[in-house]
């Protein structure tokens, strides 16, 4: 047997490094452990489980630990890793099921630890009702609530996951409202116009949204029954707190493995932490922005299998650098689509960028056809130069995967008006003939001057 590899968390990120390693090199030895139930799991895809549009959640697994065996992975579910040794190059491990503690040695260890959601410390938070979404368990558990019958369900936070746990809970009948305590849905990703068009579109469906709504406690005796915000009480069967995630770097930092400024294990291109051996990858550790080339702690599955899979390669003697992110991101509520990438000029402004905003509304389709849907483009783009440096959506069904092509512009640092002239395809059912990408970047290229 050659060299061995330990994998600390067993999601995205590690199993798709373990996946690698034993793809590039049979000798090495793979043994990665997992403190949950279930390893190699599309989290992206539990609210659609919650809503029923997804059945069985087993449909979210991707590979079982029967198929990473076969593919000569040695994975342990229910294993906790409670300490890393980095001068006897072992790891600690304690056996859930059978209550005993082993020690494993290594010669190269992955962290990929991920991350959890953030559980503020408010009052009344360790209620019965009270959930979070982040692991196959919370979604069976929030799946069996929604199912059991019609209620009121408080969703604290407006970012991604709170506005797709909102539409899984009003799918199934439930009364459901909102609480984001920013002045408006998806604050950190969408520029306050845009979201407060989001929150009156969601409102329109039947959602109940309140925007600058400060939750102080969480109400109830045993199980929950309330939500009090800004000195105001509103019913609530259960609560589902999407307040954001946390990178899980305890065992790093005990390690004395080094973290980054954003909080998440600092590694450079290639997912070295800059200890022999040590490799991390995931929502745990750093990724570079594409744009500014500064560190950012993403929590997404796209980056978390990408830099996987960088760190496999590598860890099998391979040369693969990871060429940094932009924090692409999309989703709906319903029939409306969010979709965001690159910067946003406020983001932008304070990287020291020099940027205008350029703001088109359109269809999604030829305006004479059936089905054509209104949707808003948002272009941010360099004054002077006009390279494109980010985008944001908004709009009908068929309007957001159009940020493929401004995260594919700004990722080959295209100018907006080079983005104009590009050879998008038209036919009546599909676009207008001239996109609003097209109208878009002209007036991004105008306004840039470049």
């Amino acid at each position: 047997m050659g060299e061995r590899l330990v994998v600390i968390g067993a999601d995205a990120a590690g199993m798709t490094a373990a996946s690698q390693v034993r793809r590039r090199n049979r000798d090495f030895e793979v043994i990665a452990y997992e403190m949950g139930n279930h390893a190699s799991y599309a989290a992206c895809g539990e609210p659609y489980y919650v809503a029923g549009i997804i059945d069985p959640i087993d449909k979210l697994i991707a590979r079982t630990p029967e198929q990473f065996a076969r593919a000569g992975v040695e994975l342990h579910l229910r294993h906790e890793v409670t300490a890393i040794d980095l001068d006897r190059r072992v790891v600690e491990v304690r056996d859930a099921d059978g209550e005993t503690t082993l020690e494993t040695g290594f010669d190269h260890l992955l962290v990929s630890t991920g991350a959890r959601a953030f559980v503020p410390p408010m009052p009344g938070r360790g209620l019965e009702g009270v959930h979070t979404l982040r692991t196959l368990g919370d979604a069976a558990a929030l799946r069996a609530i929604a199912d059991a019958g019609a209620g009121n369900a408080v969703i604290v936070g407006g970012g991604y996951i709170g506005l797709e746990v909102a539409e899984a809970f009003h799918i199934k009948g439930w009364n459901v409202t909102i609480a984001e305590g920013l002045p408006a849905v998806l604050a950190r990703t969408l520029d306050g116009d845009l979201g407060v068009q989001v929150a009156e579109a969601v409102r329109e469906m039947g959602i109940t949204v309140l925007t600058g709504a400060m939750v102080e406690q969480i109400e109830g005796t045993d199980k929950v029954t309330g939500v009090s915000i800004n000195g105001e009480t509103i019913q609530a069967d259960v609560v589902v707190l999407s307040i954001g995630s946390r990178p899980v770097v305890e065992l790093a930092v005990d390690a004395g493995i080094p973290l980054g400024e954003t909080g998440g294990i600092a590694v450079d291109d290639h997912q070295r932490t800059g200890i022999e051996g040590v490799w991390s990858a995931g929502d745990c550790a750093e990724v570079q922005n594409r744009v500014t080339g500064v560190p950012m702690n993403l929590h997404l599955g796209t980056v978390a299998n990408k830099t996987g899979r960088v760190a496999g390669v590598n860890i099998t003697g391979g040369d693969l650098a990871f060429p940094g992110s932009l924090g692409t991101a999309i989703t709906r509520v319903h029939d409306l689509e969010i979709a965001t990438t690159g910067l946003r000029s406020s983001d932008a402004a304070a990287a020291g960028l020099d940027v205008v905003d350029a703001t088109v509304s359109g269809g999604t389709i030829a305006h004479y056809m059936p089905g054509s849907e209104k949707f808003t483009i948002r272009v941010t783009a360099e004054t002077g130069t006009g390279r494109l440096i980010g985008a944001q959506i908004v709009g009908g069904r068929g309007s957001a995967k159009r940020i493929d092509v401004f995260a594919t512009a700004i990722w080959d640092r295209m100018s907006a008006g080079t983005l104009e002239w590009v050879d998008l395809a038209y036919a009546p059912p599909f676009a207008p003939v001239w996109d609003l990408i097209a109208i878009a970047a002209r007036k991004a290229a105008v306004a840039a001057g470049g």
